[in-house]
């Protein structure tokens, strides 16, 4: 009599999702990241608490989230750490023979980045939050959370962190390097935005309203906002136009990243 062996499952997104998990929380500097973010940000809204003064017009909202300066480069570390680590030590090969469409692994990357991102985040949020309380009582800037312009800058605050993880997911995803993958980042999210930033004009206005490092603008109240634009010789992006631009680099990143996984060599 012959007895038929057990079938085995095969390859679901479901399987590639957890082993990506799984993966991602083994690593130590995972946790390392993830704290050191929301310390980061949480200091730095805190340091620069200390120079708010009652007739200074800033709003609460806008200092609390203050310490996007040094939280997006958490992130994006994250995300960097997360497209590279396959290749870093060197268990692609095994990873893709498991997953031979190779696409479903990119995509359950993206998915648990944005998770881990999106927990970060808010840890930061409420980091800063809290570490804040004594200064905005003491500057008078208070937060109404029934207010729509106050939650629009909390939850973009947020949203932004996670599109920074994205692109740096992609980027890294892309060159598979983490030295380069990590200094090509803050090259593009960083040092050319403020580069441009002290060189006005039409023609450097309008670039660096489309690096990705103009979605800080969901970072930023509705004043510093109309300041910005009353003043820019580029595009006019209001609130929104910043979060645009960096989703479709995140979209074109991951879509760049997918091309050279399926059609190039894995080296």
């Amino acid at each position: 009599m012959t007895v038929a062996a057990p079938t085995r499952p095969g390859v679901t997104f479901s399987r590639v999702l957890a082993a990506e998990w799984t993966k991602l929380l083994s690593v130590r500097s995972t946790l390392w990241t993830v704290v050191g973010t929301i310390l980061a940000a949480a200091s730095l809204a805190f340091a620069l608490g200390m120079f708010v003064r009652p007739d200074s017009g800033q709003s609460g909202s806008s200092l609390i989230v203050s310490g996007y300066l040094l939280a997006q480069l958490g992130t994006l570390v994250l995300g960097v750490m997360v497209g590279t680590g396959e290749y870093s030590v060197g268990t692609f090969r095994v990873t893709f023979t498991a997953v031979p469409r190779r696409l479903p692994v990119l995509l359950a990357q993206a998915l648990i980045t944005a998770v881990v991102a999106l927990a970060t985040a808010v840890g930061a949020l409420l980091a800063s939050f809290l570490v804040t309380v004594g200064q905005r009582g003491a500057g008078g800037l208070t937060v109404d959370l029934t207010d729509g312009a106050t939650v629009r800058v909390l939850v973009d605050y947020v949203c932004f962190l996670v599109g920074v993880a994205v692109v740096g997911l992609g980027i890294g995803a892309l060159l598979r390097r983490p030295t380069a993958a990590l200094v090509t980042g803050v090259l593009v999210l960083v040092v050319f935005d403020h580069l441009l930033a002290v060189n006005p004009g039409r023609v450097t206005d309008t670039v660096r309203a489309l690096l990705p490092g103009s979605g800080a603008r969901l970072t930023m109240d509705d004043a510093t906002l109309t300041a910005l634009d009353a003043t820019t010789l580029g595009p006019q992006l209001g609130p929104w136009g910043g979060g645009v631009v960096l989703g479709l680099w995140a979209v074109g990143l991951l879509i760049a990243a997918g091309y050279r996984l399926r059609r190039h060599d894995l080296a």
